[in-house]
Protein backbone atom coordinates (compact mmCIF):
# COMPACT_ATOMS: atom_id res chain seq x y z
CA UNK A 1 0.00 0.00 0.00
CA UNK A 2 1.36 3.40 -0.91
CA UNK A 3 2.03 6.00 1.78
CA UNK A 4 -0.48 8.32 0.17
CA UNK A 5 -3.27 5.71 0.35
CA UNK A 6 -2.41 4.94 3.98
CA UNK A 7 -2.68 8.63 4.90
CA UNK A 8 -6.05 8.97 3.14
CA UNK A 9 -7.45 5.86 4.84
CA UNK A 10 -6.21 7.05 8.24
CA UNK A 11 -7.79 10.48 7.76
CA UNK A 12 -11.11 8.92 6.73
CA UNK A 13 -11.13 6.61 9.76
CA UNK A 14 -10.23 9.38 12.19
CA UNK A 15 -12.83 11.80 10.86
CA UNK A 16 -15.64 9.24 11.03
CA UNK A 17 -14.65 8.20 14.57
CA UNK A 18 -15.26 11.73 15.84
CA UNK A 19 -18.94 11.73 14.92
CA UNK A 20 -20.54 10.33 18.07
CA UNK A 21 -24.31 10.54 18.21
CA UNK A 22 -25.94 10.39 21.63
CA UNK A 23 -29.57 9.95 22.57
CA UNK A 24 -29.64 13.28 24.43
CA UNK A 25 -32.91 15.03 23.56
CA UNK A 26 -34.62 12.01 21.97
CA UNK A 27 -38.18 11.27 23.07
CA UNK A 28 -38.66 8.71 25.86
CA UNK A 29 -41.45 7.34 28.02
CA UNK A 30 -41.52 8.21 31.73
CA UNK A 31 -41.69 5.30 34.18
CA UNK A 32 -41.97 4.76 37.93
CA UNK A 33 -41.55 1.84 40.28
CA UNK A 34 -44.64 -0.39 40.25
CA UNK A 35 -46.09 -0.30 43.79
CA UNK A 36 -47.67 -3.73 43.27
CA UNK A 37 -44.52 -5.39 41.93
CA UNK A 38 -41.32 -4.27 43.70
CA UNK A 39 -38.38 -4.15 41.31
CA UNK A 40 -40.66 -3.69 38.29
CA UNK A 41 -41.53 -0.46 36.54
CA UNK A 42 -44.78 0.86 35.15
CA UNK A 43 -45.86 3.74 32.93
CA UNK A 44 -46.47 7.22 34.27
CA UNK A 45 -49.67 8.68 32.85
CA UNK A 46 -50.26 12.30 31.90
CA UNK A 47 -52.73 12.77 34.76
CA UNK A 48 -49.98 11.92 37.26
CA UNK A 49 -47.82 14.89 36.32
CA UNK A 50 -48.76 18.34 37.50
CA UNK A 51 -48.51 21.07 34.85
CA UNK A 52 -45.54 23.40 35.11
CA UNK A 53 -43.28 20.97 36.99
CA UNK A 54 -39.98 19.36 36.16
CA UNK A 55 -40.05 15.56 36.30
CA UNK A 56 -37.22 13.02 36.21
CA UNK A 57 -37.47 9.28 35.64
CA UNK A 58 -34.54 6.92 36.31
CA UNK A 59 -34.05 3.46 34.80
CA UNK A 60 -35.61 4.33 31.44
CA UNK A 61 -34.35 1.82 28.90
CA UNK A 62 -35.29 4.17 26.02
CA UNK A 63 -32.19 6.21 26.92
CA UNK A 64 -28.53 5.18 26.93
CA UNK A 65 -27.96 6.93 30.30
CA UNK A 66 -31.29 5.56 31.67
CA UNK A 67 -32.55 9.07 32.49
CA UNK A 68 -35.68 10.65 31.01
CA UNK A 69 -36.67 14.20 32.00
CA UNK A 70 -39.64 16.39 31.34
CA UNK A 71 -39.20 20.08 32.00
CA UNK A 72 -41.96 22.46 33.06
CA UNK A 73 -42.33 23.74 29.47
CA UNK A 74 -42.72 20.32 27.82
CA UNK A 75 -45.92 20.04 25.75
CA UNK A 76 -48.10 17.47 27.49
CA UNK A 77 -50.43 15.09 25.69
CA UNK A 78 -54.01 16.36 26.20
CA UNK A 79 -55.20 12.78 26.85
CA UNK A 80 -54.89 12.24 30.64
CA UNK A 81 -54.65 8.46 30.11
CA UNK A 82 -51.73 8.70 27.66
CA UNK A 83 -48.31 7.54 28.78
CA UNK A 84 -46.28 10.60 29.74
CA UNK A 85 -43.27 11.41 27.59
CA UNK A 86 -40.10 13.37 28.11
CA UNK A 87 -36.66 13.37 26.52
CA UNK A 88 -33.41 11.51 27.20
CA UNK A 89 -30.99 13.31 29.46
CA UNK A 90 -27.66 12.73 31.14
CA UNK A 91 -25.96 14.01 34.23
CA UNK A 92 -23.70 16.99 33.71
CA UNK A 93 -21.27 19.20 35.58
CA UNK A 94 -22.60 22.28 37.38
CA UNK A 95 -21.73 25.44 35.48
CA UNK A 96 -21.09 23.70 32.16
CA UNK A 97 -24.17 25.33 30.59
CA UNK A 98 -24.77 24.19 27.00
CA UNK A 99 -21.22 22.86 26.58
CA UNK A 100 -21.97 19.81 28.75
CA UNK A 101 -25.21 19.10 26.90
CA UNK A 102 -24.55 18.94 23.19
CA UNK A 103 -27.42 17.39 21.25
CA UNK A 104 -25.86 15.52 18.34
CA UNK A 105 -28.95 13.82 16.94
CA UNK A 106 -30.43 16.04 14.24
CA UNK A 107 -33.80 14.27 14.49
CA UNK A 108 -34.37 15.82 17.95
CA UNK A 109 -37.07 18.49 17.83
CA UNK A 110 -35.58 21.95 17.40
CA UNK A 111 -37.57 23.40 20.33
CA UNK A 112 -35.77 20.92 22.63
CA UNK A 113 -32.38 20.80 20.86
CA UNK A 114 -31.83 24.56 21.10
CA UNK A 115 -32.82 24.86 24.77
CA UNK A 116 -30.90 22.02 26.46
CA UNK A 117 -28.45 23.20 29.09
CA UNK A 118 -27.00 21.87 32.36
CA UNK A 119 -29.29 22.76 35.29
CA UNK A 120 -30.33 21.21 38.56
CA UNK A 121 -33.57 19.27 38.73
CA UNK A 122 -35.69 18.74 41.82
CA UNK A 123 -33.15 19.11 44.63
CA UNK A 124 -29.93 20.94 45.35
CA UNK A 125 -26.71 19.03 46.06
CA UNK A 126 -26.95 19.40 49.87
CA UNK A 127 -30.53 18.05 50.01
CA UNK A 128 -29.64 15.13 47.77
CA UNK A 129 -26.64 14.26 49.95
CA UNK A 130 -28.72 14.51 53.15
CA UNK A 131 -31.32 12.12 51.73
CA UNK A 132 -28.60 9.67 50.71
CA UNK A 133 -27.07 9.69 54.20
CA UNK A 134 -30.39 9.46 56.10
CA UNK A 135 -31.75 6.42 54.24
CA UNK A 136 -29.34 4.86 51.71
CA UNK A 137 -31.77 2.08 50.74
CA UNK A 138 -34.67 4.44 49.98
CA UNK A 139 -32.26 6.80 48.22
CA UNK A 140 -30.98 4.03 45.93
CA UNK A 141 -34.55 2.89 45.23
CA UNK A 142 -35.52 6.44 44.20
CA UNK A 143 -32.37 7.87 42.61
CA UNK A 144 -30.32 4.77 41.74
CA UNK A 145 -26.60 5.44 41.85
CA UNK A 146 -27.05 9.07 40.81
CA UNK A 147 -25.26 11.54 43.10
CA UNK A 148 -25.84 14.77 41.22
CA UNK A 149 -28.87 17.04 40.87
CA UNK A 150 -27.54 18.38 37.55
CA UNK A 151 -28.98 17.06 34.28
CA UNK A 152 -29.14 18.21 30.71
CA UNK A 153 -32.59 19.76 30.32
CA UNK A 154 -34.24 22.44 28.31
CA UNK A 155 -34.50 25.81 29.93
Amino acid sequence: MSARLAVLLSAALLSSACEITTQLGQECLLIKQDPNNPGESTAILEREILPGQDFISFGVTDCEDLVCVRDANFAADPNPDAQAKGYCSQDCVEGSGKSGCSVTDTSVAENIRNRITCRSLLLDQASLERLRQEDPVAYRRTFGENNSPYFARSS
